[in-house]
């Protein structure tokens, strides 16, 4: 999906996001009913009172994968994927200080060490090599704004999922189904309101010649859409936590490959520390997953001895 986006932002100087995402979400949603339709999964019906319940997560769902579509126009792929790794730190502590989750763990203080090393590194990579700079129509500034918002956009919307996963217990595919539509509307209404303009000079520029637009859109959300099906079965968290982590090195190595991103020893380096870092925390990850596991299996094997104790007890005193 993050290469598929990057070649139609950038490729086709497709400016209109809005209409971007809503298209994808509208794909989203029919593919979705579609393998339900054939038996293939299941999610819950709509409903309006878990539609308004929702609603805030679908919002902040839309700010997140507008700034960063905002963020590839200017941002390589590499770049972005290494930023994108610092919404982990962030995500992490608001997790801790909002929401009264989990500690954070030595072994994830330093994958946060190496995150935040490959992003110095990157920064430093692609500023020196003035790749963001862009016909003059955008500056450093900007560009890193849109990567920074997203960063904040991405942790609310975390949280707000964890927050409302909680209390509604969707599954899977209740949150895929239920953030896509919800989202729809408005998309569609911030692009007519935004993006009227745009569209039709678009429409003039690439009219009868966007097949190849539409159709590699297309391919990339059912190729993850499908994958992200096949997951769902059988996959355990620790499996889950590692996919996530490795497959951030073949998305930075296609910007590299395809597009005309920076490829020196910094860029290489940033992205083999970001890498690293995904690793290390994901096995952080794993370990407080394993270590709350165990502990959980403690507590409900003493709790019974316990009470077995007691009433040895109270049998004892209620004998004559």
């Amino acid at each position: 999906m993050t290469v598929t986006n990057k070649l139609v932002l950038s490729s086709y100087d497709f400016k209109l996001n809005f209409l971007l995402l809503a298209i994808q979400s509208i794909i989203t949603v029919a593919l979705l009913e579609i393998s339900v339709g054939l038996g293939l999964l299941t999610h819950r019906p709509f409903r309006t009172s878990e539609a308004k319940n929702w609603f805030i997560v679908s919002l902040s769902l839309v700010l997140m994968i507008y700034t960063g579509s905002k963020s590839l126009q200017f941002l390589s792929i590499p770049v972005f994927t290494i930023f994108k790794n610092l919404t982990i730190i962030i995500t992490a502590y608001a997790e801790r200080i909002i929401l009264k989750g989990a500690a954070v763990t030595h072994l994830m203080l330093v994958s946060f060490s190496l995150i935040v090393a490959s992003s110095i590194i990157a920064g430093w990579a692609d500023i020196t090599a003035g790749h963001l700079l862009k016909d003059n129509q955008a500056n450093i500034v900007v560009a890193y704004g849109w990567m920074f918002s997203n960063c904040i956009a991405t942790c609310s919307f975390t949280l707000f999922m964890k927050g409302k996963l909680k209390a509604s217990g969707f599954k899977d595919f209740d949150t895929v189904f239920y953030n896509n539509l919800l989202s729809i509307p408005t998309l569609l209404i911030m692009s007519i309101i935004n993006e009227m303009p745009e569209a039709l000079r678009l429409y003039d520029r690439y009219y009868g010649s966007t097949s190849d637009l539409y159709s590699s859109e297309f391919y990339g959300l059912s190729i993850g859409i499908l994958v992200s099906s096949v997951s769902a079965f059988g996959i355990s968290y620790s499996t889950s936590c590692m996919a996530g982590a490795l497959n951030k090195l073949p998305i930075a190595v296609a910007g590299m490959i395809f597009f005309d991103a920076v490829v020196n020893f910094a860029s290489i380096m940033g992205v083999l520390f970001a890498f690293t870092g995904r690793i290390v925390y994901s096995l952080a990850k794993m370990q407080q997953s394993a270590e709350l596991s165990s502990t959980l299996k403690d507590t409900s094997v003493t709790l019974p001895l316990h009470k077995s104790l007691d009433e040895d007890y109270r049998d004892e005193k209620s004998a004559p």
